[in-house]
């Protein structure tokens, strides 16, 4: 059960906007930032739309309307909601209709069978559906063509033949992943499959399936005989040792546990042989293994066998009796006569007993068969409940496999079939289940249970609901054995239904191509269509030499079909241009990339021994374009754990833990550093043991589990063991509230072995956690036995009998128990929603109280936290006696008896008495904020979609940090079309008022944080369906694509996915689903890119995921490291595939002029062959398979580049235009740079012989192209590895290798080539100059871009490789000499750190006679070098360009360079140093530090009075609060002066490095001292006097705390003063201190970028200790 947090309290008038007409609702929505007040507007909105909808039932009573004839009771119950399909009857031992019979007495209907298939193909599917799916790529199409075009010798193709083997290895390369990736899940598919079930069969039979239901195949082999064991079902049952189910008779006994479930005799034995009574094979029903509780798949046979037959069955104490043990028999044979005789079981019917429980496989089971469910197997089909081993018929159900959720959720037998209990019982019986035909909806079920009763033979029927329906996937939780009726059966199950078919996904790259092939078709039809037409009129030239040296070489008489053939030939000779290469490679370059994905570690997850698994392997570059996240909630953001965080009790609050909200709050102002997850759960940890402490000093609590204690409050411990306080009456009643008023199961796991371990099992984690909080209060719940709860107050046993219990619902909010107290009084506990109870308060209540409790309220609910509110009153006996009439009476009302039973409650909850509040924290996945946060900084938008309630999305959404306190929150809440529109155009002119009209321009896509106002939505179930409709659905686009994040509540599985589409297609963006449950798939299925988590049973949503994996956070490296790589590798390899084409063919082209336009090859034919296949290809594919413009690290650190993704900037059509005119300049260049050598110049060999044959200059072009091509795809790699170099080197000197090796083959067209070329000077000038004068303007381009132009990632890579970004992430250079650099300051910070951080050991020259210290030097003496500023604590880096913020808590030293100042590094404090020389300068290692000086350790004053000697930078951890400041820049305050403008990158948001930060400016004057300010900022004098910015360093950028060496002397922080006119006394009356240069350092690493511009913080974030 789960409640609803928080309102703000009710005194306020409630407005109704619908009914305000000062209120246009076409120009005003209500907006709110606060948690509490979003949650106490969604209770508004909520109570608004239940006021609308009795109004509007109202309306319609009052209405006249026509008279009707009132209906037979006997048909009311037929549901008024159709569904598409015929409704289907389902027998059990009831004959069919002759309507549904055909002529040979078999059932016409034919249902789908238990097996489900998620695969894309089956093996005779798949040649031609694979097919399908490769040649809906345009290219392949075209291939296809010209390989038929060449098998014709008329179109002068030189090898026909084997023009086939390039297409058909692309085809099958592809059609062999396509299999791979298939099989995988065909596996998954047959575990599934063949799991284990539990039928009924023996001598009974389902009349719903044919005789024989074999296919026509099946029968014309002769395989599957009916009534024939199977393979498989053989295979089992040996599997599972002694052929389960052979001659077992079974009695179930209800209210049992399992040993309850025993076996009776076998027909062959005597009544007394029962005690020691077997099957055949000895089996009991518990020796049925059940599927493994951990399991989904479920376990697998091999595992089943290795189970202890025995389990299960052994539980029963020492002394019972072998009778005891079986008592079920007897119990069942005295019952026999006195079962209730409503129900369907004819007890005078007899019966052959011929009925056994059979094993059986999932996939055997039908729809109509009988199945026997046990404790924690898995629900194999869509199951009707007929009975339970419960007394009241009840069963619970775990549906993590559906939504993610491990609460239980209850379901009931039907009441007519819940008395049976055996295999006879069932033979006895007669219905049959009239029900709706399959559809998608999981939380919708209406049939109806026809029978005749047996004793008056008069027709019956029960309503059947969801509530008496198990889902496939499910887990049977808590109940010893459930008989079912399989209802929908494999493809019909609603699992199945909601994951529909497995879509082929093509990547948008991939789409692009498409249209980028067709382009160069026509370009190549062009080229085609030149040389025919050209040709045709050399052709009809008449007097040419053609006349005497070309006779009979024309294919025919006619100009025109001659012009024809020209075409055709130029389209098989120029047809590289349409790179056939392309595709393979690309394929071979996503099977690295999926593997790259699948072995990165950090990406996997430990406890589930998973990494993350690609499953589709061809659109890994849509993961670099991803503009929306869709996510569920439960399960994907949450654990789907509760912990009871705090509580109020009257008024007084307890808890002292903090939560994610907090901490996500604290991060965005700035005050991160003061919230160390470290520290905070070690202070937490000393709390509670104090806590635990007290508690056992003062009551004894055998229940208590201390490692689940999740309220930490050592004052809730005292006041409760202070007997003499007020207080502990309030909180013993408060608990006891708690332990009484819920509907949790009490589970003793362990009753024999761990007496006192008790374990709650509920139907929501909430009601879970708050009966498991009192337990270790010292108030458990031990148990319900018939109607009496038992509960232990403090170590008393305590005894109630519960009366009534009216539960919750989302329209109550709130849930009550009426009790009998031990002392004979009757009491009302209440819990629920504050402004719910806060509405039933008795007239006279306490109002401080009331204002106390809200005001707590309003604190949990801002800090995260789901609260609810507690109270009671007592009745009387005559109050009781009344309103217990009124309620019965009700309960059993006709018409109406939801309103009725409302009513009845509001009668008896009022004149409620606080008794204070709870707050429970939702625990999120470990990582969700800072990925959340993360993927926002990267212009990436969130959607949640949740089947949970509105206030629960609205507290997640707060404490996952997705909605912030600056967001303006809008909810949507609506129940008709018109007032949805209403409310949508109010949203959307709000955003308009503040924001202006929205741009929908793909280069303004990926929004900015923090760049202007942020809006987000939330919208519930209702609302979601009308403004998905066609009429509303553009409305609702753009409101939420204008939003930062938008929350949809209530969301069924189908609507998830409708909503994914409507981004999707209404505004052409790349989205990605997240979800972890079966109700995800349909979304997961829908989105570009669908990922699925793993979890403990596994998942439905992983199994159809294009990407699985352990946790949520795990997304961003997916998306910001991997995903950009793949995006912009394959990006940058299609733009250099079609680049190396056209330059190869063109320079072809170029030929056609000087032979007739008659398509003679230019290059040998080998070079043609070769060219995409060996010459050029491994670079594109080194290129597309591992180059990285940035490292994974910086990718990390700066998540804003990934904006260049979602605007789709890295493949765009200019680019691909401005590649093709490349290649195009390129290809003239390579032809006729040779041509004007060749003609110009004398073309002669070394060894006499002219090198003016075809065969030498079309070769010296073919060098210089290919040359040309792999020196190109290297330019435009950005990281070089050794790979590289030997791929771009290594396929230039395999060209020319083979050169050699084929110039000693013979042949008619290549005669000694490499003597003839390769020993002319002509020859390698001419290669050498094309290929530099095709590069040269590509060089000059990205010179000049990336100088004068660069793009942010440049600007990173530039940081990366010549900056210090490496230093500032904490990762090692690959350069020895960067490594020792790093290592000599990492040194010389440690040596410095402990003059300003702890005691340290000091040479004679640190001490003068005033104490004043001199420091060691921290470098070798260089008089020239520049300054710098040293970090005592190095810091990583991840925000956007420059260093990151000084950390309060955090000492800085000031170094310069010239040692002969008065200091190299100043100590902080007011004392001062005389200007001297230290006689004796001290240079020194670690080793030869002298002992310690025996000065005492400093000491200092928090603002909270403490005083300790624990400096406040350790206690606030140094290195954690850096990391943690970095990951997200605070908020800096305006500036207090003019700041001077910084150098920008001119395409970019980032501020450009500044030189002189890594060492290249000029050097600062030797006159500036570095010094280490304390707490006070500089005086005016000392400010004017900076040099650098010339602007005043804030208060706030050194650490409050001071220094001081006496020891005893206390200086208040705020008496300090540092500065030139500063002239504080020295602690030992020395002079005062000589005026010190403050210099600023060029580049303040307090900076932060925020919006583009640099601000100054001017108020101190630390809150820590100052120095005594």
């Amino acid at each position: 059960m789960s409640f609803f947090k928080r309102n703000q309290p009710v005194d306020e008038a409630d407005t109704d906007e619908e009914n305000d007409e000062t209120i246009d609702p076409e120009l005003r929505l209500r907006t709110v930032r606060t948690a509490a007040s979003a949650i106490a507007e969604s209770i508004k909105s909520e109570q608004r739309a239940e006021r609308r909808k009795t109004m509007h039932k109202r309306s319609r009573f009052f209405r006249s309307k026509p008279v009707e004839k009132k209906p037979d009771p006997a048909a009311v119950t037929t549901p008024s909601t159709q569904r598409a399909g015929a409704r289907r009857n389902i027998y059990v031992n009831h004959s069919l209709s002759a309507m549904e019979m055909d002529h040979d007495g078999e059932p016409k209907v034919r249902y789908v069978r238990n097996k489900v298939r998620t695969t894309k193909y089956t093996i005779f599917t798949f040649i031609p559906k694979n097919l399908y799916e490769q040649f809906r790529r345009v290219a392949n199409l075209f291939f296809l063509s010209l390989v038929i075009l060449q098998l014709f010798p008329i179109f002068g193709a030189a090898a026909g033949s084997i023009a086939v083997l390039p297409l058909a290895f692309i085809l099958t390369v592809t059609a062999i992943k396509d299999g791979v990736e298939d099989y995988r899940r065909g596996s998954l598919d047959e575990e599934v499959n063949t799991s284990a079930a539990t039928k009924l069969g023996g001598g009974w039979r389902n009349p719903n399936q044919p005789t024989d239901s074999r296919s026509w195949f099946e029968k014309l082999t002769g395989v599957n005989a009916p009534g024939k064991v199977t393979k498989g079902v053989r295979k089992l049952r040996d599997r599972e040792a002694g052929e389960a189910g052979k001659g077992m008779r079974v009695v179930l006994n209800k209210g049992g546990d399992d040993v309850a479930s025993v076996l009776t005799h076998d027909v062959s034995q005597s009544s007394l042989d029962l005690p020691h009574g077997r099957g055949a094979g000895g089996r009991r029903l518990e020796d049925i293994q059940s599927v493994d509780s951990h399991s989904y798949p479920p376990t697998t046979l091999g595992e089943l066998s290795k189970t202890s037959l025995s389990e299960g069955s052994m539980s029963q104490g020492k002394g019972a009796t072998e009778w005891a043990q079986f008592g079920s028999l007897a119990q069942y044979q005295q019952s026999l006569h006195s079962q209730s005789s409503v129900g369907v079981i004819d007890w005078r019917k007899h019966t052959g007993g011929s009925a056994r429980w059979e094993r059986t496989l999932w996939k055997k089971l039908e729809v109509g068969d009988v199945v026997l469910l046990r404790d924690n197997e898995q629900v194999p089909a869509d199951i009707v409940v007929l009975s339970t081993s419960d007394s009241d018929g009840l069963c619970y159900l775990e549906t993590k496999n559906l939504d993610g959720e491990t609460n239980l959720k209850p379901r009931k037998s039907c009441k007519a079939t819940s008395s049976i209990t055996s295999e006879d019982d069932i033979e006895k019986s007669s219905f049959y289940l009239d029900s709706e035909p399959p559809h998608q909806n999981l939380y919708q079920y209406h049939a109806v249970l026809r029978y005749k009763d047996p004793t008056s033979d008069e027709q019956k029927q029960e309503p059947v609901t969801i509530n008496e329906l198990l889902l496939r996937g499910c887990a049977i939780r808590n109940t010893a054995w459930i008989i079912g009726l399989v209802v929908f059966t494999g493809a019909d199950t609603k699992i199945m239904l909601n994951g529909g078919d497995t879509p082929s996904k093509r990547s948008k790259i991939e789409k692009e191509t498409n249209f980028n092939v067709i382009v160069n078709f026509g370009v190549l039809t062009l080229m085609c269509l030149v040389a025919a037409i050209f040709s045709g009129l050399e052709d009809a030239r008449q007097g040419t030499s053609a006349q005497f040296y070309e006779i009979n070489t024309d294919p025919t008489s006619s100009y025109i079909v001659n012009a024809v053939i020209t075409f055709v030939s130029c389209l098989i000779a120029f047809q590289n241009i349409v790179p056939i290469s392309l595709y393979i490679s690309i394929e071979i370059v996503k099977t690295i990339q999926a593997y790259f994905i699948s072995q990165d570690m950090e990406m996997y997850y430990y406890p589930y021994d998973t990494p993350c698994v690609p499953k589709t392997w061809n659109i890994s570059d849509d993961l670099g374009q991803i503009e929306y996240v869709f996510s569920d909630k439960t399960g994907t953001l949450t654990q789907n754990i509760m912990e009871f965080q705090k509580c109020s009790v009257h008024g007084i609050s307890y808890g002292e833990g903090v939560t994610e909200a907090q901490r996500g709050a604290a991060t965005r102002e700035g005050k991160g550093d003061t919230l160390d997850p470290r520290e905070l759960n070690e202070k937490l940890a000393k709390l509670k043991h104090q806590m635990i402490s007290t508690m056992e000093r003062a009551f004894k609590n055998r229940y208590m589990q201390a490692d689940k204690l999740t309220l930490v409050s050592p004052k809730f411990a005292e006041d409760l063991a202070d007997r003499a306080s007020q207080q502990r009456t309030y909180l013993i009643a408060f608990f006891r509230a708690l332990a009484l008023c819920h509907s949790v199961l009490a589970d003793k796991p362990e009753p024999q072995t761990e007496p006192f371990t008790i374990n709650y099992k509920a139907e929501s984690p909430d009601e879970a956690a708050l009966v498991a909080a009192a337990r270790d209060a010292g108030f458990p719940f031990l148990g319900k036995s018939k109607d009496t709860l038992e509960i232990e107050v403090m170590g008393q046993s305590e005894k109630y009998t519960l009366l009534k219990m009216l539960e919750f619902n989302s329209t109550r909010k709130r849930m009550s128990v009426i009790l009998r107290s031990p002392d004979g009084r009757l009491i009302l506990y209440c819990k629920g929603a504050d402004s719910v109870i806060y509405e039933r308060l008795t007239k006279d209540h306490d109002p401080v109280l009331k204002d106390q409790t809200s005001k707590d309220m309003e604190s949990f609910a801002n800090n995260g936290l789901r609260t609810l509110c507690i109270a009671y009153r007592y009745l009387e006996e005559d109050e009781y006696l009344t309103w217990s009439r009124t309620y019965d009476n009700a309960t059993n009302a006709i018409e109406n008896r939801e309103d009725e039973i409302d009513k009845a409650n509001e009668l008896i909850e009022h004149s409620l008495i606080i008794l204070g509040a709870t707050a429970l924290e939702d625990k999120l996945q470990e990582g969700v904020p800072e990925a959340i946060e993360m993927l926002h900084r990267a212009g990436i938008k969130l959607w949640i979609l949740t089947g949970d309630k509105l206030q629960t999305a609205i507290e997640i959404g707060y404490s996952c940090n997705l909605l912030k306190n600056n967001m303006d929150l809008m909810i949507l809440s609506a129940s008709t079309p018109e007032q949805t529109r209403a409310q949508l155009e109010a949203g959307l002119n709000k955003i308009a008022s503040v924001l202006g009209p929205p741009s929908w321009d793909i280069r303004k896509r990926g929004f900015v944080p923090g760049a202007q106002a942020s809006f987000a939505v939330v919208i519930d179930g209702d609302t979601l369906r009308h403004a998905l409709t066609p009429e509303l659905k553009e409305l609702f686009l753009n409101l939420g694509t204008q939003c930062e994040t938008v929350v949809c509540c209530r969301v069924s599985p189908a609507q998830k996915a409708l909503t994914v589409n409507l981004v999707k297609e209404g505004r052409n963006a790349m989205t990605l689903s997240i979800g972890d449950g079966a109700n995800d798939v349909a979304m997961i299925q829908e989105a570009n890119i669908g990922c699925g988590l793993f979890g403990l049973e596994g998942s439905q949503a992983a199994m159809s995921a294009d990407y699985a994996f352990g946790q949520f956070r795990f997304l961003t490296k997916l998306l910001l490291v991997h995903g950009r790589w793949s995006y912009q590798r394959v990006a940058d390899m299609h733009s250099n595939f079609f680049y190396k084409n056209v330059i190869w063919t063109f320079a072809m082209f170029w030929y056609l002029p000087f032979n007739s336009f008659d398509a003679t090859y230019l290059y040998q034919y080998t070079f043609i062959l070769l060219y995409n296949l060996v010459f050029t290809s491994l670079p594109v594919i080194v290129l597309g398979a591992f180059d990285q413009d940035i490292n994974a690290q910086a990718a990390l650190a700066f998540p804003q580049l990934y904006v260049r993704g979602i605007r789709g900037l890295e493949y765009t059509r200019t680019k691909f235009w401005m590649y093709m005119t490349d290649g195009l300049y390129q290809s003239a260049v390579v032809f006729f740079f040779p041509y004007l050598v060749w003609t110009l110049g004398l073309s002669i060999s070394w060894s006499g012989r002219g090198i003016d044959s075809l065969s030498d200059y079309g070769t010296t072009v073919a060098v210089a192209a290919i040359m040309a091509a792999n020196t190109y795809v290297g330019l435009n790699t950005h990281y070089w590895t050794i790979m590289t170099w030997i791929v771009v080197v290594g396929s230039t000197i395999v060209m020319l290798l083979w050169i050699v090796v084929y110039s000693f083959f013979f042949s008619s067209d290549f005669i000694d080539e490499v003597t003839i070329l390769f020993g002319t000077m002509t020859f390698w000038t001419t290669v050498f100059l094309s290929s530099v004068i095709c590069l040269a303007p590509r060089f000059i381009v990205k010179y000049l871009s990336t100088v004068y132009y660069p793009l942010d990632k440049d600007i990173v890579r530039e940081l990366w490789v010549k900056g210090d970004l490496k230093d500032q992430l904490g990762l090692s250079h690959r350069k020895a000499k960067k490594n020792s650099q790093k290592i000599n300051s990492t040194l010389s910070n440690l040596e410095a750190a402990p003059m300003f951080q702890e005691q340290h050991s000091r040479s004679l020259s640190e001490l003068s006679a005033h104490h004043n210290y001199e420091s060691a030097m921290t470098s070798s003496p260089n008089f020239n070098a520049t300054s710098r500023q040293t970090y005592l604590d190095t810091p990583p880096m991840s925000e956007a360009t420059d260093l990151p913020p000084h950390e309060p808590g955090v000492q800085y030293a000031r170094v310069h360079s010239n040692l002969m100042q008065e200091s190299h590094l100043s100590p902080p404090g007011a004392d001062h140093r005389l200007i001297s020389v230290s006689p004796q300068p001290s240079y020194y290692s670690a080793s030869d530090l002298p002992p310690a000086s025996p000065l005492p350790s400093p000491r200092y004053r928090y603002p909270n009075g403490e005083i300790s000697s624990t400096p406040p930078s350790r206690r606030t951890s140094v290195a954690t609060s850096r990391a943690t400041s970095i990951r997200g820049a605070p908020q800096a305050p305006m500036p207090t002066s003019p700041l001077p403008a910084q150098p920008r990158s001119p395409n970019s948001g980032l501020l450009l490095p500044v030189p002189q930060q890594y060492g290249k400016g000029p050097s600062i004057s030797d006159h500036s001292a570095y010094e280490m300010r304390v707490r006070s900022p500089p005086n005016d004098e000392a400010s004017s006097r900076s040099h650098g910015h010339g602007y005043e360093r804030s208060a706030s950028e050194a650490s409050y705390a001071s220094y001081a060496t006496a020891a005893d002397d206390f200086w208040p922080g705020e008496e300090e003063h540092v500065g030139s006119n500063s002239s504080h006394p020295h602690a030992h009356g020395g002079p005062p201190p000589q005026q010190h240069l403050v210099v600023q350092d060029f580049d303040d690493d307090r900076d932060t970028i925020t919006g583009g511009s640099r601000r100054v913080s001017t108020a101190s974030t630390w809150e820590g200790g100052r120095a005594m």
